[in-house]
């Protein structure tokens, strides 16, 4: 096993989004130094670190650079290109690593992967050319949801079908790239469990997520989730045997999917902090994003306690319109906090910050968070 990196040694960030952002305030915090990789000049996360490299994530000359000068590299994304990530293993750890990373980022081979280790999943086809569409069609049944395979998140990238025309339809127009057409399911509820996974193989399972999507873009989460405890137990013993299947190294989000009376299906593995994790920042003693720098480096895992519970809800430009949200309605309510990210230009749909509710009442963090959100 590799040695601690403690702080005073320069850590490595592939991707310069909100997620980036976090966990370079969360190391910076902890007294380690921070080096960005992204080719946006203006990155959320490339603001605040202490390097901003800004080229391609396959520049060889930067990619040399950054293996030299960092003790160890994690990602924000998972489309990172995996052959970034082994360029770097050759020169500092790369956590997560290239093969976990490799599954992750396709929805092929991941829900191949989550099929072949005998993980629950809504009943799915592969469709790689049109001629596969009849019998992807025939094996899954209606509706169903048509997703690219590569680069799509937050409802990009899908497209719900209830016939064979529309199938083809939607495949015509997400370019003929290889998909996965997978079975609607009747959903009773949608959880998550974030996770933080060392070398030696220990886990740390934080509280499972309640998450209400809107447009398919993660709209409030809510913890712990209003399930059973045996529902909850089960999210997270799953969430752990994906990480240790894998031998996972970092943070994770596992989502999952709540059908027919209780029962679990894997929809999808995240290997990096989560946006329904973002609560952890005001209501656990380790955040995640602390505990990415923790597993990153070696540290021991970091307690996941919830000492409040907390609704988180995000913040997107839609909002923003021609001026500012009303930020003077939700400051003044002493239990929400606050997190803008930094983004230059607030568009529909895309997540400019979040703030989170905590009280010792659920029902009462909740009621707020929707009465803030009417106000803004």
């Amino acid at each position: 096993m590799n040695p601690m990196i403690l702080p005073g040694a320069t850590l490595g960030m592939l991707g310069g989004g909100q997620l980036g952002r976090m966990f370079t305030i969360a190391a910076r915090t902890m007294g380690y130094r921070v080096m960005v990789l992204d080719p946006d000049p203006l990155s959320p996360a490339g603001q605040v670190a202490d390097m901003h490299l800004r080229a391609d994530y396959q520049d060889a000359v930067t990619l040399s650079r950054m293996g030299r000068e960092c003790a160890a590299v994690t990602t924000e994304f998972e489309n990172v290109p995996a052959q970034t990530l082994r360029a770097l293993a050759l020169h500092c750890p790369v956590k997560p690593g290239a093969e976990a990373v490799e599954i992750a980022q396709n929805r092929v081979a991941e829900k191949t992967w989550l099929h072949a280790h005998g993980f629950a999943t809504a009943p799915f086809a592969v469709v790689a050319a049109r001629a596969d569409i009849a019998d992807a069609c025939a094996q899954v049944g209606f509706p169903a949801v048509l997703k690219v395979s590569r680069f799509g998140y937050d409802g990009k990238g899908q497209a719900r079908v209830a016939s064979l025309v529309e199938a083809q339809a939607a495949f015509a127009a997400m370019g003929g790239e290889v998909c996965v057409l997978e079975k609607m399911l009747a959903l009773e509820c949608e959880l998550s469990v974030v996770l933080g996974r060392n070398e030696a193989g220990e886990c740390a399972l934080y509280p499972v997520s309640e998450n209400i999507h809107e447009a398919g873009i993660l709209d409030i989460s809510i913890v712990p989730a209003r399930v059973n405890e045996a529902l909850a137990h089960t999210a997270r013993v799953t969430a752990q045997a994906v990480a240790d299947q894998l031998g996972y190294c970092g943070v994770m989000a596992v989502e999952f999917f709540v059908v027919d009376g209780g029962k679990l299906v894997v929809n999808e593995i995240a290997p990096r902090p989560h946006n329904s994790g973002h609560y952890t920042l005001d209501a656990c003693l380790t955040s995640q994003f602390e505990m990415q720098v923790r597993t990153l480096c070696n540290l021991p895992i970091g307690a996941t306690t919830q000492h409040t519970p907390a609704v988180m809800v995000n913040l997107l430009g839609d909002l923003w319109g021609d001026s500012q949200p009303n930020w003077a309605a939700l400051l003044q309510h002493p239990a929400a906090k606050l997190h803008l990210y930094g983004k230059q230009s607030a568009r529909p749909g895309r997540k400019m910050g979040h703030f989170t509710c905590v009280d010792a009442s659920l029902e009462a963090a909740l009621a707020l968070a929707r009465t803030i959100r009417a106000q803004l």
